[in-house]
């Protein structure tokens, strides 16, 4: 690493959110999205947000900053593994048909239909022509998508090389991480030109102005994770109804009318319960 990216890096280190101002900020944005996620119900709304980027770019921490506090019968997430044999023989779009969202639903794609312009282009899991056909064609999918009646949203999350690599490295040596990683993983590592030229023409094929890509930088997880949630909120016009559905608590009937039964149960054992025990915040993950 040159002594410029080893300046730059301390810089970004030296700037980043702190935890304190970076959960307060989220909690308000949660409260937010709680919000929009009754007004997507209430009109029947179809939201669907893709997410794309390299490895270790953030997309995974950044979708569950958003899902964390809203309803997973609302708030969908797809992420597909690879294709099957019969999949494979299938439309290549085909496969993603059947996530898109209906009526009073939020659909997230952790990776999407630009693998044929990412990984499967760069990882030779595709042809060029076949690529070509990809970008050729999207467009006019997205534009069917959006003509529908569905709000696409599409982000790309840029990290430098040197974030990548810290990332990766944090991978390897943690092991509540080590699933993040596979064998592609580390082929693709080596391939971060490849990448970057298969970003940029996905780019001039695919933003549009029906379907437009927005770009969040994330070399500070914390920062990405804000911006891109109120950008989001800016992205689908909403008002509070949560305010319209006043919820009170009745009163309980008379408790002990019933005695309950002595059963044997198979207790959890208590091992920790006098244990004082912060545990990390799972979205420094």
């Amino acid at each position: 690493m040159s002594k410029s990216s080893r300046k730059k890096d301390a810089k970004d280190q030296s700037e980043k959110l702190g935890g304190k101002a970076y959960e307060k900020e989220l909690k308000q944005l949660h409260v937010e999205l709680v919000k929009l996620q009754e007004w997507v119900v209430a009109k029947g709304l179809k939201v669907c947000i893709v997410f794309e980027g390299r490895d270790g770019a953030g997309k995974g921490g950044t979708i569950k900053a958003i899902t964390e506090r809203v309803s997973p019968r609302v708030f969908r997430v797809v992420a597909l593994p690879a294709p099957t044999e019969r999949e494979k023989t299938q439309m290549y779009l085909q496969r993603y048909v059947g996530h898109l969202p209906a009526a009073g639903e939020v659909v997230i794609f952790d990776r999407s239909w630009y693998n044929r312009a990412g990984v499967e282009r760069v990882m030779g899991f595709c042809s060029n022509e076949q690529a070509d056909r990809f970008l050729a064609g999207v467009p006019l999918f997205e534009k069917v998508m959006v003509e529908s009646g569905i709000i696409l949203i599409k982000y790309w999350l840029e990290v430098s090389a040197e974030e990548q690599t810290r990332r990766l490295q944090d991978r390897i040596n943690d092991g509540r991480k080590l699933w993040k990683l596979s064998p592609m993983d580390l082929k693709s590592y080596t391939r971060w030109d490849d990448y970057t030229q298969a970003r940029d023409e996905m780019f001039a094929a695919s933003d549009t102005a029906w379907a437009p890509w927005f770009m969040a930088h994330s070399n500070d997880k914390r920062r990405a994770r804000l911006n891109i949630i109120s950008h989001l909120l800016t992205r689908i016009p909403y008002k509070d109804i949560t305010r319209e559905q006043a919820v009170k608590l009745p009163r309980r009937g008379k408790i002990g009318k019933y005695k309950a039964v002595a059963y044997p149960f198979k207790e959890v054992e208590q091992r920790f319960c006098c244990l004082l025990y912060t545990s990390p915040s799972p979205r420094d993950s």
